[in-house]
């Protein structure tokens, strides 16, 4: 008799541990195999020289707009999480100064007042290049986001100030990004965000 009661307690545990495993699942999201590394999509650390055509305005055509946006969409995620870690200076190498400096105050303005930030980054629903031009040796691109996030900042006394930790959120951001066409640099950087 005694033994019906241990295989009644495996299987609930079973069930409890599947049912935690499926909404970690949900939550998380699951790897399908096409994510891309930041380090070959969008590079950011070693430059290295690509022979071919010189880059500006004129020959970013729709396969460089393609192969750029699959970048942006991989710069996009790794800015926003490490900016709600407050590790900014994992993406140092993306920003502008300016940019940069702006992301620094918002820190510390959030440390100052001890509040904390929990940021979820589900996904990119869109993302287009909106604009491109030759500002100078400059080539500067636009590009608007489409995103889903969980956000919410917490005060010191883990109460909501801002957000909800339940509620997927649709974001809408536009961000501008340079590059010297002249440079065998890779690197591109933010040089604007708007909301």
């Amino acid at each position: 008799m005694s033994y019906s009661f241990e295989y009644i307690d495996i299987i609930l545990l079973a069930m409890i541990a599947g049912f935690i495993f499926l909404r970690l699942r949900g939550i998380l999201g699951k790897k399908t195999g096409f994510e891309e590394d930041i380090n070959s999509s969008f590079p950011h650390e070693v430059p290295q020289s690509k022979p071919g055509v010189d880059l500006n305005a004129s020959t970013f055509d729709e396969n460089a707009k393609k192969e750029f946006v699959n970048g942006a969409k991989i710069a996009y995620e790794t800015i926003i999480t490490n900016f709600a870690k407050g590790k900014l200076n994992d993406i140092k190498s993306l920003l502008d100064k300016n940019v940069y400096q702006q992301f620094e105050e918002a820190i510390k303005d959030r440390d100052a007042k001890k509040f904390s930030s929990e940021t979820t980054f589900i996904g990119i629903s869109s993302a287009e290049v909106k604009e491109h031009q030759q500002n100078k040796n400059m080539l500067e691109v636009t590009v608007e986001f489409v995103s889903e996030i969980i956000s919410c900042v917490k005060d010191k006394d883990d109460k909501i100030v801002s957000g909800d930790p339940e509620k997927i959120k649709k974001v809408l951001d536009t961000w501008k990004f340079s590059k010297d066409s002249r440079s065998s640099n890779p690197n591109w950087l933010l040089i604007d965000t708007q909301a």
